[in-house]
């Protein structure tokens, strides 16, 4: 059986967006390593994701973990899964994590999302990346 996991990590090595539409609810928060309160909302989230697609050089997600966790938003325990990446930015190796919780309904969707990353090196220059990108994209000012 396909779960969301398997195919939010399709979508994201495919660079489908179309298909990560289809796995989050409408009011996903996505939790950065470079921002402090989430990006929320569909339509945000899918905006970084566009960023973020266009930034990473050579993702691939090496291993996966499932199971529960409370969430950031209520605590409330939610099915989860935990995707292991790597990826490089702007010439910075990145080790890092997609914490991914679903919705407890029959979707199954994406409801919150963070992500973690290593070393501090590569979090400046996601962060610097990002930003541009999504300055460029018109989803934040200047």
């Amino acid at each position: 059986m396909t779960t969301t996991a398997d195919r939010f990590r399709a979508a994201v090595e495919k660079g489908d967006l179309g298909a990560l539409d289809d796995l989050f609810t409408e009011d996903i928060r996505f939790y950065s390593p470079v921002k402090f309160t989430p990006f929320e909302g569909k339509a945000m989230v899918l905006g970084l994701f566009g960023v973020l697609l266009r930034t990473f050089e050579d993702f691939r997600y090496i291993g996966e973990f499932d199971g529960t966790a409370g969430t950031s938003a209520d605590g409330a325990e939610a099915p989860s899964a935990v995707l292991l990446f790597r990826t490089t930015v702007n010439g910075k190796q990145i080790h890092g994590i997609d914490l991914l919780h679903f919705a407890g309904d029959e979707t199954g969707r994406i409801k919150e999302f963070t992500v973690m990353v290593r070393p501090l090196s590569a979090v400046q220059a996601l962060s610097d990346a990002v930003l541009a990108g999504l300055v460029a994209d018109g989803l934040i000012a200047g």
